[in-house]
């Protein structure tokens, strides 16, 4: 019996921040389509997504996902490295924080199509994000798809160093 060993999938992702009233928010994505319609808690992510191809760097293929799945470029400054993490999935995740503004109400989403209903022989269209919303540190742990709670907690910890306070009043 031969076993086929195949790499994990990698995705890459931006963790937009930004700091209110000296409290940190984390701007998270919830997906689109109708397999997540009605989840939420553990459902959010932060934007990301696979490599296009073999050269492009995780923080290429991170800075491009984010503009497809919000419609908005990455904001100037800084792109702290947050290291790695591996979902239930297998799928790792490299991801780095920026801080910036955004406002969520304007985001407009790349387009994926899908079988709807499976078998059903109807293809639908949906956009991959469906929405974007600003979070305090307890919220985003638990938008959060679980594994990447890790993301936000290494950032907070960075910013914690920095002397910057991620819990509001």
């Amino acid at each position: 019996a031969k076993r086929e060993i195949t790499m994990p999938r990698t995705s890459a992702g931006i963790i937009l921040y930004r700091i209110r009233n000296e409290i940190v928010e984390y701007l998270l994505v919830h997906p689109g389509g109708p397999l997540w319609a009605n989840k939420d808690e553990g459902a959010w992510s932060i934007p990301k997504g696979e490599f296009d191809s073999e050269a492009e760097s995780g923080l290429e293929a991170a800075i491009r996902e984010f503009e497809e799945e919000l419609g908005a470029p990455v904001p100037d400054g800084p792109r702290l490295p947050l290291g790695q993490i591996t979902q239930r999935s297998g799928k790792v995740v490299l991801a780095w924080a920026v801080e910036g503004d955004l406002d969520e109400s304007e985001i407009h989403s790349n387009i994926f199509t899908l079988e709807w209903p499976r078998g059903s022989g109807r293809i639908a269209e949906w956009p991959e994000v469906d929405r974007a919303e600003w979070f305090y540190l307890e919220d985003a742990r638990r938008k959060l798809n679980p594994a990447q709670v890790e993301l936000v907690v290494r950032l907070d910890a960075q910013m914690t160093q920095a002397g910057t306070d991620s819990s509001p009043p």
